[in-house]
């Protein structure tokens, strides 16, 4: 069979041979398998199941019919209607209550270089419009686990928020194609009510600034080491600290329901 390339893959390029996805392997490729396997075994949908390597020493994943945002811009209205954000939030949090039952493997290693403590869930971490696929309004699952890993159940809903409410500078949303920001508070309380969130909400703005920052932060690292994908993605590192000093500045109210 031919390969066919998939769409996006801002980090790790992947193609397609029938049903099975192949993209080049990393050292954490193996820790993400485990726990693509532990989602398998409790009974997860919404994930990739691996299928280990090919000959070239490409992981194997199962492809996740369905549409995907791939490069196009503005995004597709369902990335912004209220149904596809609560079905968002209730797969993030079947997801960490599976993954809270995870015990990684002997000499785990994940992207962001975290190791799993007690307490802690495996997040998704990049759980945003542009890895999800969607089937007729229908949330499938999300592809693009790479960055996987150890954290809060805060720090990775700290993302997934930014990127779905969207909790981006309005003139950054604009351009994905979002223009209400006047409802940005009511969106983030949907998504929290979906994820079933019984934390302190104004507490959690502090997070999601941090969240921005660090992505932001971690960007420019690999950036300034030389990494093409992420000196690509410079301008994604811009907007979130726009985002983060944007988030700060609002009021009070916006973090109550």
């Amino acid at each position: 069979m031919s390969e066919e390339t998939l769409p996006g893959g801002n980090t790790v390029g992947a193609v397609r041979i029938g049903d099975v996805v192949h993209k080049e392997a990393s050292p954490w490729t193996p820790t993400v398998h485990a726990l693509l396997r532990h989602l398998e075994d409790a009974g997860f949908e919404g994930a990739p199941r691996p299928l280990g390597f090919d000959r070239q020493g490409r992981e194997m994943l199962s492809y996740l019919p369905g549409e995907v945002i791939g490069d196009r811009l503005p995004w597709p209205g369902w990335a912004f209607t209220d149904d596809m954000l609560v079905q968002v939030g209730q797969w993030l949090r079947r997801l960490h209550d599976v993954t809270a039952q995870f015990r990684p493997p002997a000499r785990e290693q994940w992207f962001a270089g975290a190791a799993w403590k007690p307490g802690m869930i495996v997040g998704h971490q990049d759980a945003a419009p542009y890895n999800a696929v969607v089937d007729d309004g229908r949330l499938v699952g999300f592809f693009d686990w790479d960055t996987a890993g150890p954290s809060t159940r805060e720090f990775d809903l700290a993302f997934t928020a930014l990127s779905w409410v969207p909790l981006y500078t309005p003139p950054a949303a604009a351009v994905l194609g979002f223009h209400e920001p006047g409802d940005r508070s009511r969106r983030l309380h949907l998504l929290l009510d979906a994820y079933g969130y019984s934390g302190d909400r104004p507490a959690l703005s502090a997070v999601l600034i941090r969240r921005a920052r660090r992505q932001a932060a971690v960007m420019r690292s690999m950036a300034d080491a030389g990494d093409p994908a992420a000196i690509a993605l410079l301008p994604v590192a811009d907007n979130l600290e726009r985002s983060a000093a944007d988030l700060e500045a609002l009021p009070a109210a916006f973090w109550h329901r």
